[in-house]
């Protein structure tokens, strides 16, 4: 007869989402490892190995410390447009990509994005553009005081990304435009903000070890500077 038995699992630098638990299947006295575990920073998707009475991940982690994504952004026009999505305009090939899920998968994509002229970030609940310094920005989830108001300064905050699809999208204005990027379907969820022409360096936090997005402090996801 066929059964289920529950064993802990060994992680091996591996961060897995839900218990660190698994079941396997019992038959003729054999255990055979059948739920599909994965690795919420590298994306790795096995079974395991059952070993003296744990489930393994088969091989360590490779992304152990996490990963920031740093990708830079040309703003020529000095006109930024922030947005939750600028698809159709911009969109990326998943294709032989880690799962988009995993900290790997989201970090590929961000670059997958840079490489075609869009500054692209997971940031969970919805997040804000804050002016942090002349030339230097944040997009971040502020901390709220005692009466239920973000703790930064209502005087630097420039857009709200929206969050409909968990992540924020921005690109030069002019080139959103040139990809063929109409001004007429902009609605009040995209905003338009003028900075410094200047290519602009996104540094993103979501993928480090400890990052939590849902904290109830202010929460970072990513830091904006022009370097040129």
């Amino acid at each position: 007869m066929i059964t289920n038995k529950t064993l802990p699992v060994q992680a091996n630098g591996h961060i897995l989402r839900g218990p660190a638990e698994t079941e396997v299947m019992c038959w003729q006295g054999e255990l055979f490892p059948h739920t599909m575990l994965t690795c919420a920073v590298c994306g790795l998707r096995t079974a395991g190995q059952i070993v003296d009475g744990d489930v393994h991940m088969p091989t360590p982690c490779a992304l152990q410390d996490g990963i920031t994504t740093t990708i830079t952004l040309d703003v020529p026009s000095g006109k930024i447009l922030v947005s939750d999505s600028l698809r159709p305009v911009y969109d990326w090939d998943d294709r032989g990509l880690a799962p988009y899920e995993s900290a790997l998968g989201q970090a590929q994509a961000m670059k997958a994005m840079a490489a075609i002229g869009c500054a692209f970030g997971p940031v969970l609940h919805g997040a804000d553009l804050y002016r942090t310094g002349p030339d230097s920005y944040v997009i971040a989830n502020p901390m709220l005081d005692e009466y239920g108001e973000p703790v930064m300064p209502d005087t630097t905050h420039l857009a709200r990304v929206h969050s409909g699809l968990w992540a924020y999208s921005i690109a030069d204005f002019e080139h959103w435009k040139s990809r063929g990027g109409d001004p007429a379907t902009l609605d009040w969820t995209d905003t338009v903000v003028d900075v410094t022409p200047g290519v602009y360096q996104f540094t993103n936090h979501q993928g480090e070890r400890g990052f939590e997005a849902d904290s109830a402090e202010t929460v970072i996801f990513a830091h904006v500077e022009r370097i040129a």
